[in-house]
């Protein structure tokens, strides 16, 4: 119970039971060319052939990590939410379990990045200004005894 069993078929693809189709590592990289476009983002393999034309950034940058890894240089950008639910329509599997990275700490910092940037943002200000104005006062205080 909970388990998941993997079937192998012909051409190198892995479904699963909940047919959740697994992609290896080396079958993604063969959908590498602007008529067979695939990235992967969080392990998650996405056919983007038909966005190419569509994307804002122009295709040279999709195709620049056709059959690659992208998830790095797709946060790098920093999507929008849009972006990120847009994807979802593109989505055709996910990376075979035996070639994700072990790499928890990246996951870790997205999701706690939103959160820390917001409380910095007001933070810092605040902070700036509580030291500004106890320097000012320190300031006048000194001129108005002298």
């Amino acid at each position: 119970m909970g388990e998941e069993t993997h079937a192998e078929k012909a051409n190198g693809e892995v479904v699963s039971e909940s047919s959740v189709k697994y992609y290896t590592l080396e079958e993604i990289k063969s959908h590498n060319m602007c008529k067979d476009t695939w990235l992967v983002i969080h392990d998650k393999v996405y056919d983007i052939t038909c966005f190419l034309e569509e994307h804002p950034g122009g295709e040279e940058v999709l195709l620049e990590q056709a059959g690659a890894d992208a998830t790095e240089s797709f946060e790098d950008v920093g999507h929008s939410i849009d972006a990120r639910e847009m994807l979802e329509q593109y989505l055709v599997g996910e990376v075979h379990m035996d070639d994700r990275r072990k790499d928890c700490t990246q996951d870790t910092f997205i999701t706690t990045s939103g959160e820390a940037s917001s409380w910095t943002m007001w933070f810092i200000p605040v902070l700036a200004a509580a030291v500004f104005g106890l320097m000012y006062r320190y300031y006048t205080l000194e001129q108005q005894s002298s």
